[in-house]
């Protein structure tokens, strides 16, 4: 587990918190900033597993990569 997916989940987490605050107190501008955060969170913890993903399937990722490219190339000729 890295950083990413750690920080993630501590930012998903602390958006929640201020979304529940936002609500309770009926302050909007709180609430979506908590939602904001928690939206935040969850693309970090994405990232994360995707490094994670990367490292421990480094052969699979290039040979996507690599069908990627060719299908964009083949798209955009």
């Amino acid at each position: 587990m890295d950083s990413d997916r750690i920080t993630g989940t501590a930012k998903e987490y602390a958006g929640k918190a201020q979304s529940a605050a936002g609500d309770v107190l009926g302050d909007a501008k709180t609430q979506a900033d908590g939602y904001y955060q928690q939206a935040a969170g969850q693309a970090q913890q994405a990232v994360g597993q995707a490094n994670d993903y990367l490292r421990e399937q480094p052969l699979v990722a290039v040979l996507v990569a690599l069908g990627l490219g060719i299908l964009i190339g083949r798209l955009t000729a």
